[in-house]
């Protein structure tokens, strides 16, 4: 079991799904964890459930002005971090050439300028630890061009080349940079592209992810891959991406 002890952790997009189930696993494993979210409330009581190693803060991840108070908050409330999340991300599902201009730039802004900003607004104590992680979470969409997830692929894509350059660096600051890329997870963001994706592909989105990843995967298994990439374990891994998707990517059929 991967353990966490003595880790403090800033994870955005931590008030629900997949950053909230990443937040409880590394509180389980013993850090200190900063949820954030632009959710203040979700994530104030997410925190609160979570239990005395856990605080909140809004954090809407496009403005600089709240990465740099989100940093502050953080440092303030344990002294520094040593682990950055960058898991708050939203979804367009549509035909690349039916999404706005509005509904792009809005993407892009969240999911990659996100990812920039967390990164370089933290890097002072992510250096300063001596052992800093950073883990952004980027998608299976992210390595293959994806019909209907067009903007999205793209944002996710991005996420991996921000990590790749990113690691290479910071390597001489002793700041590790991974990526982790899920396929289809059993979350909200899931649920409500069904509809969508049923209605264009005209195949029951159960059937699709049983031939394609044989099931969904859980926010708990993707915690765990970001539990490890955070850990010491992993303290010779930097500037990779790791898919997690039950085989999808595996095979041309």
């Amino acid at each position: 079991m991967i353990e966490l002890e003595g880790r403090k952790a800033l994870i955005t997009g931590a008030a629900q799904g997949l950053g909230l189930a990443i937040a409880r696993l590394f509180v389980e494993r013993g850090a200190q964890v900063m949820l954030a979210d632009i959710d203040e409330a979700g994530a104030a009581k997410a925190a609160d459930a979570l239990g005395p190693q856990a605080r909140s803060v809004r954090c809407d991840v496009t403005r600089a002005a709240d990465w740099a108070r989100t940093v502050e908050a953080t440092s303030a409330a344990f002294g520094s971090y040593d682990t950055l999340v960058n898991n708050a991300g939203i979804e367009i599902v549509k035909p690349l050439f039916d999404q706005t201009e509005e509904e792009v730039g809005r993407l892009m802004s969240i999911n990659v300028m996100g990812v920039f900003l967390g990164m370089k607004h933290s890097l002072g104590a992510l250096v300063a630890s001596g052992k800093g992680s950073v883990v952004n979470i980027s998608s299976l969409a992210g390595t293959n061009g994806v019909p209907l997830f067009g903007s999205y692929a793209a944002s996710k894509s991005a996420v991996i080349q921000l990590t790749r350059t990113a690691a290479a660096e910071l390597r001489p600051a002793g700041v590790r940079v991974n990526a982790v890329c899920p396929g289809f997870v059993g979350t909200a963001m899931v649920e409500r592209l069904i509809p969508t994706v049923e209605a264009i592909v005209g195949v029951p989105f159960s059937a699709l992810v049983a031939a394609k990843q044989l099931r969904l995967g859980t926010p708990e298994e993707v915690a765990e891959m970001t539990a490890f990439l955070a850990s010491d374990a992993a303290s010779w891994t930097t500037g990779s991406h790791y898919i997690m998707d039950g085989g999808l990517s595996a095979g041309l059929l």
